[in-house]
């Protein structure tokens, strides 16, 4: 079943705006370290000093490529609101947040550069020349990406281009989908019951076919929790090499649609029914998958289902703990 994720009640202090709320308990945290604080000094206009050093001035000339996080915006990182209050353009993909937007300057420039299969997208190569001749421009560019820059996001290609053009970079890591946005669903990547390694993929080459690099039958033997980014348009076929490698048709599959966002949509099923499944409710890109038993830690921490009202469906759906267990 697709379960969606509803916005939280308005009577409760959460409406309180996700900026806001950063702001809020970033300024408790820093006041609470010391008691004599009464005022907060700002770096660059609107973030606090740090403890050890000042904010990174962003110099003209300079590309900063940024992670913007799996969607929610409250989850981009400070030095991202640094930077976006710092730059002369942005230059951002289609899988960003444009709220983010809003942090920008008043007269900083924004360009679209996003990228999505089956869409008319600009090529990777007329990107990077864009940066390029923006930054020898003088110009402070902020290259944007959707999650973690570096984790299937192009960002070594880019950054490369930039070096080999002797342009200065900054990179500001950011939370990738395949984590974050897994735990916004209530699926931890790592539970010690479960598994002590993960592997990532990507469900396509940049062809745009199903890998043929990928050792499956390795994956299925040796991955105990698989997460695939990218991996809907693939799905029947990679199932079908899993399984064929061995790999339990009971296991279960988390498919998390816009992981983060205000319309994410989960989809719970099993290795055997989830191309039907997912045929079946209409579930698409841009989605997360993740292939091993921590999916079935879903039934005791949707925390964003509880904090509607939804009851807890299992407090120990792997069925190895007790409730009182704490070690």
């Amino acid at each position: 079943m697709i379960i969606p994720f509803a916005s939280l009640s308005p009577k409760t202090s959460l409406q309180v705006s996700r900026a806001k709320q950063t702001e809020i308990i970033y300024h408790q945290m820093v006041m609470s370290q010391d008691p004599s604080t009464t005022e907060m000094p700002l770096a660059n206009g609107t973030l606090p000093e740090l403890a050890v050093a000042n904010w990174p001035e962003f110099l003209p000339g300079w590309v900063w490529m940024v992670g913007g996080g799996p969607g929610d915006p409250g989850l981009a990182t400070l030095h991202a609101l640094n930077a976006l209050q710092q730059a002369d353009i942005i230059i951002y993909d289609a899988l960003v947040d444009q709220s983010l937007l809003r942090w920008a300057r008043p007269d900083a420039e924004v360009e679209y550069a996003g990228k999505r299969g089956g869409k008319p997208s600009p090529k990777q190569r007329d990107i990077s020349h864009r940066l390029i001749e923006l930054a020898r421009q003088h110009k402070r560019v902020l290259r944007l990406k959707g999650g973690d820059p570096f984790v299937f996001g192009r960002g070594g290609e880019e950054a490369q281009t930039l070096v080999q053009a002797g342009i200065r970079l900054r990179i500001i890591p950011g939370i990738s989908a395949g984590i974050g946005g897994l735990a916004y669903a209530g699926i931890p990547v790592t539970h010690r019951d479960v598994n002590q390694s993960v592997t990532f993929l990507s469900g396509h080459d940049r062809t745009g076919l199903m890998p043929s690099a990928i050792d499956w039958h390795a994956v299925s033997k040796g991955s105990q929790v698989i997460v695939m980014y990218m991996a809907i348009k693939h799905m029947p076929d990679i199932c079908s090499k899993l399984l064929a490698a061995g790999r339990d048709p009971d296991e279960p599959v988390a498919v998390v649609k816009n992981a983060t966002r205000a319309d994410m949509q989960v989809l719970e099923t099993t290795l055997t029914k989830a191309h039907a499944d997912i045929t079946k409710s209409g579930i698409g890109a841009p989605a997360i998958v993740c292939i091993g038993r921590v999916a079935l830690m879903r039934q005791c921490l949707d925390w964003i289902g509880q904090i509607e009202g939804e009851a807890v469906r299992d407090l120990d759906p792997l069925g190895v703990r007790a409730v009182s267990e704490t070690g």
